[in-house]
């Protein structure tokens, strides 16, 4: 499985982006997609997943800001960034993997995109 992230950028605070990552390859194994950032410093944080069936989860920092959603047909995950903060400045990773009695293995990464948040 390949995850080719797009949507990173610059943006003034109270902004927003929107994150796209596209998955190819054994697709079919994917059962939950997400976003997980790492700003220097900082620990690696997931911000969002998405199970194959629409069920969500976000990190408390970004809940009522980010939105994420999938569109299964084209094996494609969006990550909606409303009323960014400096605070949200970091690397932003694509991340793709597989679900086994209640447990999330985390098998794919995507490469990365910069989201920078500046007054």
């Amino acid at each position: 499985v390949q995850l080719v992230e797009s949507g990173g950028g610059l943006v003034q605070v109270g902004g927003s982006l929107r994150l796209s990552c596209a998955a190819s390859g054994s697709t079919s194994s994917i059962d939950v997609m997400g976003w997980q950032r790492q700003a220097p410093g900082k620990q690696r944080e997931l911000v969002a997943a998405i199970e194959r069936g629409g069920s969500t989860n976000y990190a408390d920092s970004v809940k009522g800001r980010f939105t994420i959603s999938r569109d299964n047909a084209k094996n494609t995950v969006y990550l909606q960034m409303n009323s960014l903060k400096p605070e949200d400045t970091a690397a932003y990773y694509c991340r793709a993997g597989s679900i086994y009695s209640g447990t999330i293995t985390w098998n794919y990464w995507g490469q990365g995109t910069q989201v920078t948040v500046f007054s």
